[in-house]
């Protein structure tokens, strides 16, 4: 079994009296579960400002227990428990984080149930339900109930899931997702937050049991009122305003997963020509993915971002035809394992990233059998290069021309070479060049998806050039 990697990450605000309880219960309670799966633990701790000694009892902690990796890190001023996880993740280079509050609320000794999921491979992110068939469970206040329910079902309907405790302390995901996605909130509103973002990332979502022992305000609770009311508008930004990513060109492929009728018009454009078994290139998050794949016998979709092959798994995961693959084919090395191997070949919206695309092209070429077809979409007109591109790491947009030489100097026959979505040109132009914008805005990118219908039917008739170029090439052997 290959040993994984965990941080523990706990926020802390004057709470002296229980950290070190808390810590010392997380050494008894999973040390040995902990050496049995091969768990290399360490525990990051953030002091958020306290005005007790919570600082110094870790501290004091940490130089008794030298065997425990523990990292502890201060505030200067209380900013918040969404603050003091931010700063965690920032230290963490774990395969998976769990969130752990400085008191007893939650029980250390029921990690095995959130890690898990995680560690099959069945789960992103995992939440440790306070209200699903536990065996012990504390009652909560009434009010505490109230909104525990009104913030749970908002985040259910803009996370677009069936959820039972979204406001749960207990959550333990892969590291990677986590410091990938925006986070904003500085408060109790982060835990909320968390679901809206990860959803949006297609994340696999477990929820399981666990128990819980509320305390109350006089026993040390520090949620209150305001702290509901800015766990909706942390939820509602993360709804409609942010971004799912932190890079800016991974976060358009996330918006683009929602155009939908975009996505279909694609692939139904290209359809004809996919056939036999199928080598896409340049997958992403799998918006073509999950349209192509569906009639394909053996389908490989490839990437050369971890992250992004993650939730590509996740969107194919009832797909057993669906291969997923780690794979940089502009280096013949990485592209040798899949020699002669497929029918057809599909790049979208990648050659452009390539430096040498003609060596790109060769090595497209050279994992296709003979007679073969590659399907290559590229971005056209280098005269409306602008911003947009820039963030999207394109080398350059294509002429048609170009792209028919460089095709056939790949050693490929062109049977088709067809402009597609002119529509978006005028937008492009203005979004890209005049206006310099650097994200997609997702309101535009709603209406014109709603419009796609109309748009289908009179993008050959538009008398501008087409924003992108679809060319099919036979390999000639």
């Amino acid at each position: 079994m290959q040993s994984v990697r965990l941080s523990i990450l706990i926020p802390v605000y004057n709470e002296a009296n229980s950290i070190a309880a808390v810590l010392e219960r997380i050494v008894t309670a999973n040390s040995d579960y902990f050496h049995a799966e091969k768990i290399a633990w360490d525990v990051i701790v953030v002091d958020d400002g306290s005005q007790d000694d919570s600082y110094g009892t870790v501290q004091e902690f940490s130089l008794a227990n030298p065997t425990v990796l523990l990292r502890l890190i201060r505030h200067k001023t209380n900013r918040g428990k969404g603050a003091a996880i931010r700063t965690a993740l920032a230290y963490t280079h774990s395969d998976f984080c769990l969130i752990q509050d400085a008191d007893f609320e939650y029980d250390p000794a029921e990690y095995p149930k959130l890690l898990r999921p995680l560690i099959a491979g069945d789960a992103d992110v995992v939440l440790g339900s306070r209200t699903i068939n536990t065996v012990e469970r504390h009652p909560f206040s009434f009010s505490q109930a109230v909104a525990n329910r009104a913030i749970t079902r908002f985040a259910g309907i803009a996370a677009g899931l069936d959820l039972s405790d979204v406001e749960t302390g207990y959550k333990a995901f892969r590291t990677s997702l986590a410091q990938t996605v925006p986070l904003h909130s500085d408060g109790f509103g982060l835990d909320p937050e968390l679901i809206v973002q990860f959803s949006k990332r297609h994340a696999k979502i477990v929820e399981v049991p666990v128990s819980y022992r509320g305390r109350t305000h006089e026993e040390g609770k520090k949620i209150g009122p305001a702290d509901a009311v800015a766990a909706f508008g942390a939820m509602l930004r993360a709804w409609l305003f942010s971004g799912a990513h932190t890079d800016p060109a991974t976060d358009m492929l996330v918006a683009m997963s929602n155009a939908k009728r975009f996505n279909r018009w694609m692939a139904d454009t290209i359809s004809p020509w996919v056939v036999g078994e199928v080598l896409e290139l340049g997958a992403g998050i799998g918006n073509l993915t999950v349209f192509l794949s569906s009639r394909q016998h053996r389908y490989v979709a490839t990437d050369t971002d971890c992250e992004s092959l993650h939730e590509l798994q996740s969107r194919t995961r009832y797909r057993p035809n669906v291969t997923v693959s780690l794979c940089d084919f502009s280096s013949p090395d990485a592209i040798v394992r899949f020699r002669q191997s497929a029918d057809t070949v599909v790049c979208l919206n990648v050659l452009e990233h390539v430096t040498d695309d003609i060596a790109g092209l060769e090595n497209i070429h050279a994992s296709l059998r003979p007679g073969g077809t590659a399907i290559i979409l590229v971005p056209q007109g280098p005269e409306v290069f602008g911003s947009m591109d820039e963030v999207l790491n394109h080398k350059r947009r294509y002429t048609a021309a170009e792209l028919r030489d460089k095709m056939s100097a790949a050693g490929f026959q062109i049977a088709e070479l067809t402009p597609f979505n002119r529509v978006t040109w005028p937008g492009w132009y203005l979004n890209s060049r005049l206006l310099r914008r650097r994200r997609l805005s997702r309101l535009q990118l709603r209406l014109f998806d709603l419009l796609v219908p109309l748009w289908r039917r009179i993008d050959d008739r538009l008398p501008w050039p087409a924003t992108s170029l679809i060319a099919v090439g036979i390999a000639a052997h």
